[in-house]
């Protein structure tokens, strides 16, 4: 009996070309990679070298132009919408720089957001948005609106909402671009506790050659491939 254990997420021979016109730009380049389920994968390269696309292929929020993605054994070719939906609601969290915070929610809002959105009553996903601010450190401030807190603080938050479903899969999009370089490795720490403490798999992109150091393993990009 074959008892070889899957990858939670694995690429074959992945591309991914845009269309600008007559124009093609291949963002990635036949890109086959396997990480392993409690892995924390940290994936450098310079800026336009292909790093957030990859992600977005990961969480299904695009599709590839040539390849297979699975994850966890399944092939995200094969899933339709709503099935894609309810894919990237359950089964990934995504953190992207921008934070992507509803201005008009508070913290605590917005966190509880996608248990709502799952199907959980109200008052439930509150309480347990409270208890993931307070796991990022942030449960004195809960109800403040994004605009009421700092860039760090709403990094923190978003990180709470891409963790409240309890996905196996959290992605990381630059999560430290907008961020100054103190608060920056404080988000970095945040990931390896987090990665370490609740064993999910982590992916994370950056240009920051520093993010590396908090990883277990480090994959390199350079124009739409991987590096060997």
């Amino acid at each position: 009996m074959d008892t070889q254990k899957l990858s939670m997420i694995e690429l074959i021979g992945v591309s991914k070309i845009y269309h600008q016109g007559p124009e093609e730009i291949q963002a990635l380049r036949d890109v086959t990679i396997a990480i392993e389920s409690g892995e924390f994968v940290a994936i450098t390269g310079k800026s336009g070298c292909g790093k957030s696309t990859l992600l977005h292929i990961i969480g299904a929020l695009e599709p590839p132009s040539a390849g297979q993605v699975l994850l966890d054994g399944l092939n995200l070719a094969r899933l339709k919408e709503p099935e894609l939906t309810c894919f990237r609601r359950d089964r990934v969290g995504v953190v992207f720089q921008s934070f992507n915070l509803l201005p008009l929610l508070t913290l605590e809002e917005n966190v509880a957001l996608p248990r709502v959105l799952q199907g959980a009553e109200y008052l439930r996903a509150r309480e347990e948005a409270r208890c993931w601010l307070a796991e990022v450190g942030l449960g004195a401030r809960g109800s403040h609106r994004p605009h009421q807190v700092s860039g760090g603080e709403m990094q923190r938050a978003a990180i709470a909402r891409a963790l409240i479903n309890q996905p196996p899969v959290i992605l990381a999009d630059e999560p430290t671009g907008n961020l100054d370089s103190v608060t920056a490795n404080q988000i970095l720490e945040l990931f390896a506790r987090l990665h370490r403490e609740f064993n999910k798999t982590v992916v994370l992109v950056s240009h920051a050659p520093e993010a590396g150091q908090y990883a277990s393993r480090v994959l390199r990009l350079r124009d739409g491939a991987i590096l060997k």
